[in-house]
């Protein structure tokens, strides 16, 4: 279960992870560190951090919960329960939606798939499959679980730290912006990134804060 989150984790194409890494190395390719690095920082909320994001949000759910719901109905009501209190609060759901995979991201399923064949489908899935069957009524609209999201509650059903799960999504895309770097020396295009910028800026007049700062 812990390699399927790895590999689902390792890589997604041209995020703005992997280009600044690329960028980095064009900048310094004297230091791969450096490069790796730059897109590591990039961790955070939209990118990466939804694991941590999601693991957390499921366990403060059910932390407490006593005795957990035992059939789809129950777990069912648990999210239909849950996902309102965080449209009432304008909070999102971490987890729920992809840029990419509007129709469902094909991770998820197979994650799924692979818990329920190690006997490693425990409530935080559970609670997460439940938001993906009901959330629509809440919301109006159909969005799917996505794959980070799924590793989140896969990282937790495994009783690994919440504190260490961001580290588990960094560790995997370490390999993936490696496999970026592999690429950007046979294929290179860190430096077209690099000139699409430059030759297309055009200069703006200054334009001050007003009075009091950006927030008045």
């Amino acid at each position: 279960m812990f390699e399927a989150v790895l590999a689902a984790l390792a890589d997604h194409g041209f995020t703005p992870t992997a280009i600044v890494t690329r960028l980095t190395y064009l900048s310094a390719p004297d230091s791969v560190q450096g490069a790796l690095a730059a897109g590591l920082l990039g961790g955070g909320s939209r990118f990466l951090g939804v694991t941590e994001d999601c693991g957390r949000f499921l366990h403060e759910t059910i932390a407490g919960r006593d005795p957990l719901p035992c059939d789809d109905a129950g777990w069912d009501a648990l999210a239909l329960e849950t996902v309102q209190a965080r449209r009432e609060s304008g909070r999102l759901v971490p987890g729920l939606g992809h840029h990419v995979h509007k129709d469902g991201d094909p991770r998820t399923p197979r994650l799924f798939e692979i818990a329920t064949e190690e006997g490693l489908f425990g409530p935080h899935l559970s609670l997460f499959a439940a938001i993906g069957r009901v959330h629509a009524r809440v919301l109006g609209r159909t969005l799917p679980l996505n794959g980070a999201g799924a590793c989140g509650a896969a990282l937790a059903d495994l009783g690994l730290p919440l504190e260490l799960l961001r580290g588990f999504a960094l560790l995997a895309r370490t390999a993936g912006l490696i496999g970026q770097l592999a690429e950007e020396l046979r294929h290179p295009v860190a430096n077209e990134i690099f000139l699409s910028v430059d030759l297309n800026n055009r200069s703006v007049p200054p334009e001050p804060y007003p009075e009091g700062g950006p927030h008045g």
